[in-house]
């Protein structure tokens, strides 16, 4: 199996909490993105403490409060499956704070992590504060919600994102990469993806690879898996039949999304 395909986990960590994913410095090459999923059962509630790293609370599925000091922010999350494909609740914690998620109904709740130094205030990343776009044509076509775009001064160093590929469709495409700090051409960020089939026994590619190929991986990619990205191009092909979810998370020296595209492959865009 790749180096940067990680499967699901079933570890109970508390009491009706259960760690389905843990994505860090220890187990990844990712330096400036660190990622969990979390199941919590009604009632059960999950707290952590921050060290010198933010924290975007994504209620994937599932309703939960959230708190964080003398903010409380009760029954967000607005869907019990992502493909309803309509947005949902966030919250986005500073660093060196800590954090309390308790789930209303049975949720499903991804952590999103990065490095930061700079306190700043907790704040409820509502659903209609998402910006929703659509990117692409002909076969290249997705939909897309922006939880935290480059453009939201919210956190500083995170970026997160959902997107949505029908089947026959491939996304994260042509391949475009961003792992090189040479702005205003290009930004160096790390990144994961979370992804969910449906229906769920569906499966798509991923490839990771740089220009030199000294990284090339090719992975089947099923419901539930992450996969790393520390550095390279990498599309998503998604097979006829199924429509791919999946929440990325990036984050680097700069909060700065500047992509650079596959030379080989970059003329699709001009096609008429």
């Amino acid at each position: 199996m790749s180096k940067l395909l990680h499967k699901p986990m079933q570890e109970t960590i508390s009491e009706g909490v259960t760690l389905v994913h843990d994505v860090n410095k220890k187990n990844s090459d990712l330096r400036y993105v660190g990622f969990k999923v979390i199941d919590v059962e009604p009632g059960a509630k999950y707290e952590e403490t921050l060290g010198k790293e933010e924290c975007c609370i994504v209620a994937l599925t599932g309703k939960i409060n959230v708190k964080e000091g003398n903010e409380f922010f009760e029954n967000i999350g607005t869907r019990e499956s992502v493909f309803e494909k309509k947005p949902t609740d966030s919250v986005y914690v500073s660093n060196d704070r800590t954090y309390e998620v308790e789930a209303v109904t049975k949720a499903r709740v991804a952590l999103c992590y990065s490095p930061s130094e700079k306190q700043l205030p907790t704040k409820l990343i509502k659903a209609e504060d998402n910006g929703i776009e659509d990117r692409g044509k002909y076969s290249n076509k997705r939909h897309v919600h922006n939880i935290l775009p480059d453009s939201d001064p919210t956190a500083n160093s995170l970026l997160v994102v959902e997107v949505f590929t029908e089947g026959g469709n491939f996304s994260s495409y042509p391949p475009h990469k961003h792992d090189q700090d040479i702005l205003p051409e290009e930004s160096f960020l790390e990144e994961s993806y979370y992804h969910e089939m449906d229906p769920p026994q569906g499966f798509v590619f991923q490839r990771v690879y740089t220009d030199d190929r000294s990284l090339d991986e090719t992975m089947t990619v099923e419901n539930g898996d992450v996969v790393e990205v520390p550095v390279g191009y990498h599309p998503v092909g998604v097979p006829d039949g199924y429509t791919s979810y999946y929440l990325n998370v990036m984050a680097g020296p700069t909060r700065i999304w500047k992509f650079h595209n596959d030379p080989d492959h970059e003329w699709i865009l001009d096609r008429k």
